[in-house]
């Protein structure tokens, strides 16, 4: 065991709830505990996994964020996603055996490492672990889905509008204020998830704070209006 890894319990994790199957009896949150091998420190800026490595492990974050990313054929990095803690990283390594992408802490984190084959095993035995790994890889193909359609029919204000919405509901299920919040991607980032220009992400940023939806000073935004954000994003997924 290196460094800056150490075992780690999910039974005392704050975490559980997020990461985790509810409702399991001790001895099953006993084998559970076995999964996860140990747990890792990623330095701001540093890669927790790249496009092509050989896959053998999922990880739930347990602080910091990142973002995944792989590079289009001019050499620029596309952002596919953010992900922040509670929340597991890695699946896109379970098709191939090896991952179709990039992550990168966008701020120091840890994660635990929780071995594939390991989770596949238990998940034989404990059938609330097996819905949970459904559970979680249907949510990512249901989050894939609307960024598709989220770039696929929405303007450069609906495109932020629902990743502002999107963002603050995550925090708030972890606890964090529901208008509130700093931002850990920078606004270039932010438009390469959203297929905008950098100058198209900071113009909208603006117009939002003009029109009084939203009060921003560099990367902390409070959101004023939720509903003036959910008005601009429903009347698209409503159709």
């Amino acid at each position: 065991m290196n460094s800056n890894s150490i075992k780690v319990a999910c039974s005392n994790c704050n975490l559980r709830e997020l990461c985790m199957p509810m409702g399991l009896n001790d001895s099953e949150m006993e084998r559970i505990d076995e999964i996860v091998a140990t747990r890792r420190k990623i330095p701001r800026g540093e890669n927790l996994f790249r496009n092509g490595e050989k896959f053998n492990a999922l990880y739930a974050i347990r602080t910091g964020f990142f973002k995944t990313c792989v590079s289009s054929e001019d050499g620029r990095d596309q952002v596919t996603g953010f992900q922040m803690a509670g929340e597991i990283i890695g699946l896109d390594g379970i098709v191939s055996d090896h991952h179709t992408c990039d992550a990168v802490a966008l701020e120091d984190a840890e994660v635990c490492v929780m071995t594939y084959d390991r989770i596949e095993e238990l998940s034989r035995e404990i059938n609330a672990l097996q819905r949970h790994v459904h559970k979680i890889m249907s949510r990512e193909i249901v989050r894939e889905h609307g960024v598709m359609l989220l770039l696929g029919s929405m303007r450069a204000e609906e495109r932020l509008a629902a990743f502002l919405l999107n963002l603050v509901q995550r925090l708030h299920a972890r606890g964090f204020s529901q208008s509130e919040l700093v931002l850990r991607m920078t606004r270039e980032e932010i438009g390469s998830y959203l297929g905008l220009k950098l100058e198209t992400v900071s113009r909208t940023f603006s117009k939002f704070a003009e029109d009084g939806i939203i009060e921003v000073k560099q990367r902390h935004v409070r959101i004023l209006n939720t509903e003036a954000l959910k008005l601009l994003v429903n009347p698209q997924t409503c159709q």
